[in-house]
């Protein structure tokens, strides 16, 4: 695995896009912070409307790097969940206006998956996730579920994880307003 992260890494250092297991499903992936990478998933899935796409950290600590007031809540969703959590932030700051919402939030997941996890601990910063399908088409529940279409335009596709057979599933979604409630948007 040592080989693949540091391959990955270097692709993500120089702008390119990775295809790669996460803690719910493959997902395409490149650096949070760089918008031509950026621009280059929104054409892979032949995105138009630009909707905004979650970020993986390795740890919460750096919640504090990318929201700017972090509320209670969310310390107590991220210590209970069981399942892969992406949860949408309020007053996201340091980060490309294109993957935020329009009301400036931002979905991010904290992952434990090892490879992603070792993967950004090496980079330190955020990556962009998202499923690797073309936009409007169902999510890849396993690697041998992606089609060759997005296959072919990724710089790297990680070899780990790719013989799994279990279905992957996408992470539960929950949204935190600026008043402090919650909407679920989607269960796992």
């Amino acid at each position: 695995m040592k080989e693949e992260i540091n391959r990955a890494l270097e692709i993500l250092i120089n702008g390119g896009i990775i295809l790669m297991p996460t803690d719910s499903i493959w997902g395409l992936a490149c650096d949070a912070t760089n918008q031509e990478a950026i621009e280059k998933i929104y054409a892979i899935k032949k995105k138009t409307d630009h909707k905004a796409m979650l970020i993986l950290l390795s740890n919460a600590n750096r919640l504090y790097q990318y929201i700017k007031d972090i509320p209670d809540i969310a310390w107590e969703l991220i210590d209970n969940s069981v399942k892969p959590l992406t949860i949408i932030y309020p007053n996201a700051k340091n980060l490309p206006e294109s993957i935020m919402g329009t009301d400036k939030s931002i979905g991010i997941r904290i992952v434990d998956e090892p490879f992603c996890n070792q993967l950004l601990e090496r980079f330190k910063k955020p990556i962009v996730s998202t499923s690797a399908n073309i936009s409007g088409v169902n999510f890849p529940p396993t690697f041998a579920h992606i089609s060759d279409q997005i296959k072919k335009q990724a710089d790297y596709i990680v070899d780990y994880k790719q013989n799994i057979t279990d279905e992957g599933k996408p992470s539960e979604i929950i949204k935190l307003e600026k008043d402090g409630s919650i909407k679920i948007l989607r269960k796992a």
